[in-house]
Parts: C-alpha cells; sequence; structure tokens
C-alpha cells in the first residue's frame, strides 16, 4: 500500500498521507511521494483545488524518528533540505487552493505542514502540538514563520516553548485554523467547502495567493503595485468575463478555471 493515497474527482485532487500505524509520521518516501503528487496537481488543468489528510485518527505526527535517528539514515539537515523544504514551497506556489483537512492530531512537522496551506480546516477532536521543544529541537516546516503570523508574537513564542497541545477550538480561535466541525460532520462539510474551492475562479484565486504570500515582506507601496499588476491580469481571464456576465444578467456564474 502506497504511503501517499491520490484520486482526482470532479476537479479536486485528494491526498491521503497514509501511514495510519504510524499516524502518518513521515518517512522519506512518503515525503518525496507527497512532492510528486503537489507537482502533478500543479500540472494537471483538472485539478482546480487540492485536499490534503491523513489516514486513521492522525493527520500527521511529523518525522519518523526512527529514520531520522538511525546512523545511516539521511539525517536531520537532508530531510529538512530535501524533504520538507520543498513539500512547503510547493503548496506555497501551487497556484490552486489547498485544504489541510486536519483530521486528528498534527503533530511537530505535521502540525506546521497543516498551517503552510491555504486553508485549514480541522476536526473539534483535532489537536495541534509544537512537540520540538520535548525533544531539544527547533520548529521546522516553517512554523517559526507561520506561526507568528497566524497567531501573534507571543502566542507563538509560548507554543514553540512550550509545545503544549492545542485543542482545535482554541487553535480557531487563535487564528491558525479557519473552520472546526464535529467530528460526525468533518468529512462531508470539509469537503463540500473544498468542492466550493473548485468551482471558484481558479487563476483569480492563484494571484489571490500570490499576492498574500508577498505581503508579509512588502511594503505597503509595493503590495499596491502588486495588486495593481495581478488585477490586470486577472481581468483578462475568460473567468472574469463571466463573473461579469452573469452579475449583469443576474445569474449564478459558471467559472471554467481560465
Amino acid at each position: 500500500m502506497s504511503s501517499i493515497l491520490f484520486e482526482i474527482r470532479d476537479q479536486v485532487a485528494f491526498i491521503t498521507l497514509n501511514r495510519p500505524d504510524k499516524l502518518n509520521s513521515f518517512n522519506r518516501e512518503m515525503a518525496l511521494l507527497l512532492q510528486a503528487r503537489l507537482d502533478e496537481c500543479a500540472s494537471l488543468h483538472e485539478v482546480r483545488a487540492i485536499y490534503l489528510t491523513g489516514a486513521g485518527k492522525a493527520f500527521c505526527a511529523g518525522q519518523d524518528l526512527v529514520e531520522v535517528t538511525d546512523a545511516n539514515g539521511p539525517g536531520l539537515s537532508k530531510v529538512l533540505i530535501e524533504q520538507y523544504n520543498p513539500i512547503v514551497t510547493r503548496i506555497r506556489n501551487l497556484p490552486k487552493p489547498v485544504v489541510a483537512a486536519v483530521n486528528g492530531v498534527a503533530a511537530g512537522a505535521g502540525a506546521n505542514l497543516a498551517l503552510c496551506c491555504d486553508m485549514v480546516l480541522a476536526t473539534k477532536s483535532a489537536s495541534f502540538i509544537q512537540a520540538f521543544s520535548k525533544i531539544g529541537l527547533v520548529p521546522d516546516t516553517g512554523g517559526t514563520w507561520f506561526l507568528p503570523r497566524l497567531v501573534g508574537w507571543q502566542k507563538a513564542a509560548g507554543i514553540a516553548f512550550l509545545g503544549d497541545k492545542i485543542p482545535a477550538e482554541a487553535a480557531e480561535r487563535m487564528g491558525m485554523v479557519y473552520a472546526v466541525y464535529p467530528d460526525d460532520e468533518f468529512a462531508g462539510a470539509s469537503r463540500a467547502l473544498t468542492a466550493v474551492l473548485a468551482e471558484m475562479p481558479t487563476r483569480a484565486l492563484a494571484l489571490t495567493k500570490h499576492a498574500l504570500n508577498y505581503s508579509a515582506t512588502n511594503t505597503l507601496e509595493a503590495q499596491l503595485l502588486l495588486e495593481d499588476e495581478l488585477q490586470q491580469k486577472a481581468a483578462q481571464t475568460k473567468d472574469y468575463s463571466e463573473g461579469v456576465n452573469a452579475f449583469l444578467n443576474k445569474r449564478a456564474p459558471k467559472f471554467t478555471g481560465q
């Protein structure tokens, strides 16, 4: 059985981390397979949104420590440079919305994998843990970049230093999570929201994602210029024409992602 399950259905690519007996912790094979599937999602026109989740009772417990502590294994630096960092950059540069459907515990690199996605949805029983300090490490997989921007400096420092378990509803209040659903409603509700994204103007969403990426480091003046540049590109798409036409004719738009 593959460590990454992949299916395209109704314009959504469903990617499932599939090592449930290890709480979907990453080994090298799974990390490289995820990179390949993200590349596939970027290249396929029929994919207009990505739904990333975990098999079994966990989203992802982070790095498989058996692999990383093996004397003949890849070592921490190689794991970050060749496995996690490319996953983060692929997700942030992928010109389509990526939804993290956190169905259980998201710990260590698994927590930060969720946070680097465009939207995080969580089941009520899910939790987020910056587990690094518990074993004498530093948050990676973009955690030190995403956390302060999502929750503020003080909360980010406390979460990173203490490594406390943050329940999903608390994570939502802090701004780490977009929405939390009851466990028995989670699969249907999270997939329905992703389906809505897949029917929206995909190129406009990609340009919005690009603007959000740059907003963290741009000055206001630079961001205003970027918005102008991206708006001109959006205005040349077929979906823009369709959206305006639908609005003027008082009907629902039918976007194609072009």
